[in-house]
């Protein structure tokens, strides 16, 4: 029993030093020369040409002027930048190349295992020595002199083994720049959406800075009209309170002449009567006609004129809006146009071979000005001359208040005591008493 186990541990150290030999790109030992990457991963030279010329293919080294390029290391994706020699300035790693050396000679100097080598399901004892180029499966020798594969045309297992993979190598070097591509075009989109934030952060900035000055314009006018019907509302007010004083100095005035008549009513001779019934008359007669002193009109009281229609104003605010139609269906149209491509793209490689695999690189990109959020501006210059433009009435009837007003004076020079209307007599009133 321990002889067994020790012969098994003595295979393992060499097959898991092979394992470490082997090529990620090639899938074969490292073949000289081995060079390093500076993530201190080996490759074939051929086969890191390979790579770097996949996602090189407009490099040269011809005239050695020329810069070097790119590429990514297969096994941890790292990106090695080279000089303009390529990967002839990449440095040998001898001690590698030293291991194989040793390991070749080693496996040259054991005898081949028995049970490795795969064997035929139908011939238990034949090896797996050829390959069926009609039915593309390795095969045995008996099963095409006398089996399933008799009619087929077969080659030796070595040569198709030998292009197969070749092709296979091909097919990772492809995938390898493919991915180098794919790798690119994330970047560019992660550039794209960030890009697209700022642009959109920028726009929602300008539009909060536009609103603002409208804000801004509103509360001023606002301020500006409610100051106006706070200074009429203080001037009727005035004019009223003057009216008032008027009348209760003319009541106090009547009050005292009403008690002095009463006390020469009661003068018991004729002559002392008569001394100061003349003038109590005339004092009488003139205080009677203080009573036409003024009064406020009806409807004085109302301020139905301070209205404002602002229906259109609200109206205008309702219809702001980025933009036409016309540019949000041809932004609709070409993001359709993308889906359906990425949905053939996506079928074309549902088999998930290397080939379909590397075509996933050319499913779709953004075109140039994609991150761009210029359509959405507004120009509210018009709309905010309009609320700056916000009064009460209109030029008319303002001109038609002041047309009034002139009437009511010639009126009022003919007939002193007739009425006037509230905002006029209010305001000449409120000078003459003052």
């Amino acid at each position: 029993m321990d002889y067994k186990s020790g012969l098994i541990q003595d295979s393992n150290p060499m097959e898991n030093l092979e394992k470490q030999l082997i090529c990620p790109i090639c899938l074969e030992m490292f073949t000289k020369p081995v060079v390093i990457l500076p993530c201190q991963h080996n490759l074939c030279r051929k086969c890191a040409n390979d790579v770097f010329q996949a996602a090189n293919p407009y490099w040269s080294n011809r005239g050695g002027s020329i810069s070097g390029g790119r590429f990514r290391c297969p096994s941890c994706r790292h990106e090695v930048i080279m000089d303009r020699h390529g990967v002839y300035g990449l440095q040998r790693n001898l001690l590698v190349e030293n291991i194989i050396d040793i390991y070749k000679q080693e496996c040259s100097s054991r005898p081949l295992q028995k049970g490795n080598h795969p064997m035929c399901k139908e011939h238990e004892d034949e090896k797996i020595n050829i390959y069926c180029l009609t039915c593309e499966v390795p095969t045995c020798s008996m099963c095409k002199v006398f089996g399933a594969h008799k009619a087929c045309e077969v080659a030796p297992l070595q040569n198709v083994f030998q292009g197969q993979k070749t092709e296979l190598s091909n097919c990772i070097s492809m995938l390898v720049a493919g991915n180098d591509r794919v790798q690119t075009i994330i970047t560019q989109l992660e550039d794209s959406c960030r890009v697209t934030k700022e642009n959109s952060h920028q726009v929602k900035e300008e539009l909060s800075e536009k609103f603002d000055v409208l804000y801004a314009i509103l509360d001023e006018k606002k301020s500006e009209l409610l100051q106006r019907i706070t200074r009429e509302q203080e001037e009727k007010i005035s004019f009223i309170e003057a009216l008032i004083q008027q009348y209760r100095e003319q009541l106090e005035k009547a009050t005292k002449l009403v008690e002095t008549a009463i006390q020469s009513m009661d003068e018991p001779g004729g002559a002392a009567f008569l001394m100061n019934a003349k003038p109590l008359i005339k004092a009488i007669v003139e205080a009677s006609k203080g009573c036409h002193l003024g009064k406020t009109e009806q409807g004085f009281e109302n301020m139905d004129y301070f209205t404002l229609d602002l229906e259109h104003i609200a109206d205008t605010l309702r219809a702001i809006d980025f933009g036409s139609d016309e540019e949000e269906e041809e932004f609709i149209e070409a993001e359709g146009d993308e889906d359906e491509q990425e949905e053939e793209d996506l079928s074309g490689g549902e088999d998930g071979s290397i080939v379909e695999a590397s075509k996933g690189c050319h499913l779709g990109k953004t075109e140039q000005g994609f991150e761009n959020m210029d359509y959405f501006t507004l120009d509210l210059e018009h709309l905010a001359d309009t609320l700056r433009a916000i009064d009460f009435g209109s030029d008319e009837e303002e001109e038609e208040f002041i047309e009034a007003e002139g009437d009511e004076d010639e009126q009022e020079e003919e007939d002193p005591s007739g009425g006037e209307d509230g905002r006029s007599t209010g305001r000449r009133q409120e000078e003459e008493l003052q």
